[in-house]
């Protein structure tokens, strides 16, 4: 924990060097405050000093409490600045890890238990950071310049006071882990409910169409059963703790007060020296009890940087390794440029289930691929690995002759486009969406693009032009989004395309628009088509047929349209919408 707290306050050294020169400045006058207290009351009571001279004591008194409290203000604002600023950065870090895992992570986690973790974690840990770096460290200077004071004022009294405090030191070191591991639980808990919460939500619509509303209630009281029982226990463990620092605190506050009534009665001290230590006695007792309180924080700090770390330390199965130096720096291909594919013998699969078995195949530059096969045969799966969503299991593909381990995904991925049917939109301007948030691509290319898709009519209607900001999920229609869709690929100008049979779920009005933009895309391109009906392979110069995870078909389309011996032949005769489906 200490390691992660410190990479993230030490680029803010500076602001550290001030918060604690306000803390070392508060935490000196509320020190010496009592001391000129103690002379006003004396000297009040003994009458040595004129009425002005009082009123100067008091001045002085006054103007170090409104000092103190200057300070403390002041201190307070740059801790909080200082917690947030370094937790913002860790929130920041968290996400960007997450966003380089790869998928077989993410098919694992709810996008609800992963806001959990970055965000609710996180901001435990942003209210730890901040009275870390103002009250534990002025409620410990309190505490040892407090008991220096003390043994200077005498040493019976210092002695009692820091017999006390020790005790109570020693007793919140040894009971500040019990309530840890239950807080750790209690997170997890929490994760998880969110993460059922947030996935149905999401299913709304078919929840109520299918009246599942009951059934995902009593689901939800299931969920919430161990989260309100682990969050209870982490509270008990919690108070008990901080009862015990609470006796402690009247002990103190008796002890300090009984040994100075006791010197004054024996004529040692003044009335001024008994205000002193009772005062000094609640100035001790009083950082202690809040130490309690960051304790109580602390024990969430813990539980919340154990799952930070656990989060850190999973590392992507998508590696980039084998080439070095020159080969590994230099691009892949110039953009527009078309790739070359070949998979050799690759195996995949989900854990221990086989998706796709023994795949090898070549495409060469500019070709077009009908991949077809039945649902579940193993066609998206198969496109993925082109992007490095996953990684074969068995064997190595190549692009343009180098294994994709070799090339940077950040290039990779810059290189391979792929339009779906399903379109993420976000909520952000036109111009966001299209360009992901990509500032280099001027907005002269992307009305280009949009003119050359026929949807110059589209944006004329927006209220904002490109900075018409859309709502995620939801605002266009399934044609426009396509067409959005589109227009990303064109915009990104990749060596490949893959085409998830985007026109399957458009109007006929609509899809005779996108066939000109399809042609358009794989001129000079290599393409894949994950094809579900029989017009779509009419472009493609290859077809790939799989069945159940294996190759069982390849070769040039027009050689196997009338081939009677091909399966592909027989898909045509029968028709390829019945027999994929």
């Amino acid at each position: 924990m200490t390691n992660l707290l410190w990479h993230y306050l030490r680029p803010q050294w500076r602001r550290l060097v001030i918060l604690l020169l306000l803390v070392l400045g508060g935490v000196a006058l509320k020190l010496l405050n009592p001391f000129v207290v103690r002379l006003f009351i004396d000297s009040a009571l003994s009458g040595e000093r004129e009425l002005p001279a009082l009123w100067g004591i008091a001045a002085v008194s006054i103007a170090a409490a409104v000092g103190n409290q200057l300070f403390t203000v002041l201190a307070t604002y740059l801790g909080e600045t200082v917690g947030w600023t370094a937790t913002n950065r860790l929130r920041a870090d968290l996400t960007r890890h997450v966003l380089h895992l790869d998928m077989s992570f993410h098919k694992a986690q709810t996008p609800g238990e992963l806001v959990e973790r970055i965000d609710g974690d996180v901001t435990l840990l942003a209210n730890f950071f901040s009275q870390f770096t103002v009250q534990l460290l002025s409620n410990l200077l309190i505490l040892v310049g407090g008991m220096a004071l003390l043994f200077a004022v005498d040493w019976r009294v210092g002695a009692a006071v820091t017999a006390v405090v020790i005790i109570n030191l020693l007793i919140s070191g040894h009971i500040q882990g019990i309530a840890a591991p239950h807080w750790v639980a209690a997170r997890q808990n929490s994760a998880e409910l969110f993460g059922f919460v947030e996935e149905r939500l999401a299913g709304t619509e078919d929840i109520q169409g299918n009246g599942a509303g009951s059934f995902v209630m009593r689901q939800l009281h299931e969920r919430m059963q161990p989260y309100f029982h682990s969050f209870r226990r982490a509270r008990a463990m919690q108070e008990i703790s901080f009862g015990f620092a609470l006796g402690l605190f009247f002990v103190g506050d008796a002890v300090g007060l009984a040994t100075a009534v006791a010197l004054f009665m024996a004529g040692i001290f003044t009335i001024g020296s008994v205000y002193l230590v009772y005062n000094y006695a609640g100035i001790l007792f009083t950082p202690l009890e809040d130490l309690q309180v960051q304790v109580r924080e602390l024990q969430k700090a813990i539980a919340s940087v154990e799952r930070i770390q656990e989060l850190l330390a999973v590392q992507s199965k998508i590696e980039e390794r084998g080439a070095k130096g020159e080969e590994r720096n230099s691009p892949l291909v110039t953009r527009h440029s078309p790739l070359a594919i070949f998979f050799d013998h690759i195996t995949f699969g989900y854990e221990e289930e086989r998706v796709l078995e023994e795949i090898t195949f070549r495409l060469e530059t500019g070709q077009v691929l009908g991949l077809l096969g039945r649902t579940g045969s193993g066609k998206t799966t198969l496109t993925r690995l082109l992007f490095r969503l996953y990684d074969p299991t068995e064997g190595v593909i190549y692009l343009n002759g180098r294994p994709l381990p070799t090339i940077p995904l950040a290039h990779l991925r810059q290189q391979v486009s792929i339009v779906t049917q399903d379109v993420q939109l976000f909520e952000a301007s036109v111009r966001d969406n299209l360009t992901f948030f990509n500032v280099a691509i001027p907005d002269e290319q992307i009305l280009t693009v949009l003119a050359e898709l026929g949807l110059q009519a589209w944006l004329a209607a927006l209220p904002a032009g490109l900075d018409t900001v859309l709502q995620s999920g939801n605002g266009l229609s399934a044609g426009e989004a396509q067409l959005l869709a589109f227009a990303r690929a064109f915009l990104q100008q990749p060596g490949l395309v893959i085409l998830d049979e985007p026109s399957s779920r458009l109007d006929p009005a609509t899809e005779q628009l996108l066939e000109r933009a399809v042609a358009k895309l794989l001129h000079e391109r290599t393409g894949i088509i994950i094809a579900h009906r029989l017009a779509t392979v009419g472009r493609a110069d290859m077809i790939l047929v799989l069945e159940n995870g294996r190759l069982l078909e390849f070769g040039p389309r027009e050689q196997l349209a009338t081939d009677p011996n091909s399966h592909f032949y027989h898909l045509l005769q029968l028709g390829l919408t019945e027999v994929l489906a």
